[in-house]
């Protein structure tokens, strides 16, 4: 069961994150009431309305309350309404500063098709139905944030661009241990990928990831492939695939791959987890794949099911909660199943609701549920 307090910050950001995020303070008033489960809520600015409230798109007071709380939410930040700041004070400085300073190394992105939008892909149906992929992205370490990097001009007067890839042990293992540990409560499957086959980096990457298993995962069935094959293999056979664990480049490419074969990149959720204390526990931030979307803010347009789905994230992996996240997620699902639909996945022959309509809803199956 979670803990006695539950700490929970939660910060709307822009656009439509504020009407989707409302979504998931209704189930977590609806959780409280039915299930006896009660969370420490605050709430907060992150983004362009930090900016706007406090002159930083974080303020230093927001950043110790997400180092303080059990887990935070991210509704969605950014607009064009700040697109003219300086780099530094831009709404993703906020996101990049709680990344960083929460020290959140593994981002696990599910790819997910639910059977009702199975036929949204753009791959055959018989393809990807059923398609349930966790993809963990190492997030802080690799060619992003290798030394040397930068342009420079060569004495005769070309430029060169570098970008160094570098890994160590600790940042391999910590981010293949978070890939085995999910991979014992799924189907016991780990792919590592990477390109031992051209870079040391790589060679290293599946050294480390190898050893780690046959030290403290044996029982999980680990295979490796180079990432050019494993994007091959996601367009082709994506079903093969349980939990995939790479480095931050071709987490990068190979998430976004995997979330189209959905064919509804605004549904799904994500998660970045720090690494564990003593008591097991995790700082951890949690927020949907889509953006601020400010040109249907407003609106009642907007599909909180992402989000809602990142909620449901949040239960499992910070509150230990798992009976309650299958209870959400098989909410949303029938509630997909039934044919509502909000604007973005609208079909011929569905019925087409509002952002708290859906909301509406899935707290309803909720209750069916329950009763049940």
């Amino acid at each position: 069961m979670a803990s006695d307090t539950n700490r929970l910050l939660i910060l709307p950001g822009d656009g439509i994150g504020p009407e989707v995020m409302a979504e998931v303070r209704r189930i977590i008033d609806w959780l409280g009431k039915h299930r006896g489960i009660a969370f420490d809520v605050t709430e907060d600015l992150v983004g362009g309305a930090a900016y706007d409230a406090y002159g930083s798109p974080l303020a230093d007071h927001t950043m110790e309350a997400a180092l303080e709380a059990d887990a935070v939410l991210l509704g969605a930040v950014g607009g064009p309404k700040w697109d003219s700041l300086p780099f530094a004070e831009k709404p993703e400085r906020g996101l990049l500063r709680l990344r960083k300073e929460m020290d959140l190394f593994a981002n696990l992105r599910p790819a997910v098709v639910f059977d009702a939008l199975a036929e949204a892909s753009t791959l055959k149906l018989d393809v990807v139905k059923g398609l349930d992929i966790m993809i963990v992205r190492e997030l802080t370490g690799g060619v992003y944030f290798g030394e040397p990097r930068g342009i420079e001009t060569l004495p005769d007067g070309s430029r060169r661009g570098v970008n160094t890839q570098v890994y160590t042990t600790d940042e391999i293992r910590r981010v293949a241990r978070v890939a085995f540990e999910l991979a014992g409560k799924r189907w016991g499957r780990v792919c590592s990928v990477e390109k031992a086959n051209v870079m040391e980096s790589g060679v290293l990457w599946r050294e480390e990831v190898q050893a780690l298993h046959d030290e403290e995962f044996s029982k999980i069935e680990l295979t490796h492939m180079y990432a050019d094959n494993c994007a091959m293999q996601l367009v082709r056979n994506p079903r093969q695939f349980d939990v995939i664990v790479t480095d931050n480049l071709f987490g990068d490419m190979l998430s976004d791959e995997a979330a189209m074969l959905t064919g509804s990149l605004g549904m799904l959720p994500s998660a970045s987890l720090g690494a564990a204390d003593k008591k097991g526990r995790r700082r951890a931030l949690y927020e949907p794949v889509h953006g601020s979307a400010p040109d249907i803010a407003g609106t009642g347009q907007a599909n909180p099911v992402a989000m809602i789905m990142s909620f449901a994230m949040c239960l499992r992996y910070s509150f230990d909660l798992a009976e309650e996240a299958d209870l959400l997620e098989a909410a949303a699902r029938s509630v997909l199943g039934g044919g509502l639909r909000t604007a973005d996945i609208m079909e011929e022959g569905k019925a087409k609701v509002s952002t708290g309509v859906m909301g509406e809803a899935i707290i309803g199956e909720l209750e069916k549920r329950l009763a049940a």
